[in-house]
């Protein structure tokens, strides 16, 4: 598969409405042809020490920005009906799902792919198949692993050659 997108939530709390932040990172014919990041105002509006922990952002950091509804009229926009991808996609397209829903926006109908279990099937004998383990592996340096752009990017490199 050479054409698809890379998806990365991050969310505030630990309800999948939560999203706070999306990283996209457009694959067109085998190359990246663009990349989208945005904060998001969660659904609940409300940070974890948790999930702080994860990522660094705080409900400062989100205070002002657009709610999920109002991105999403573009980002459809720029997905089509391209494949999604991301790594461990059962967190992501529950998120997905869930956001939608909060919003009363129809459900989306991209085939979702998951580079997690795809590496697990390709590499069994890493020691795990988290993001930074597989990214190494296959040579992308992950700088900034729970910053949502950042790991889309490494999940387009993983599924550029496992997919």
């Amino acid at each position: 598969m050479k054409t698809f997108v890379a998806l990365d939530f991050e969310t505030a709390n630990q309800y999948r409405t939560s999203v706070c932040s999306i990283g996209l990172v457009f694959v067109e014919n085998g190359i990246i042809v663009d990349k989208y990041y945005q904060l998001i105002k969660p659904v609940p509006n409300f940070y974890s020490y948790w999930n702080t922990q994860v990522h660094g952002l705080v409900f400062r950091d989100t205070e002002y920005a657009q709610q999920f509804s109002d991105l999403w009229i573009d980002i459809s926009r720029k997905i089509k009906s391209m494949p999604l991808v991301a790594h461990n996609s059962m967190f992501d397209e529950g998120c997905l799902k869930a956001v939608l829903q909060v919003y009363e926006l129809p459900v989306h109908q991209n085939k979702f792919l998951c580079t997690y279990r795809a590496a697990k099937k390709r590499f069994p004998n890493l020691p795990n198949h988290k993001l930074p383990t597989v990214s190494k592996y296959l040579g992308f340096n992950l700088d900034s692993h729970h910053n949502a752009l950042a790991d889309a990017e490494a999940c387009a490199h993983i599924a550029l050659q496992v997919f």
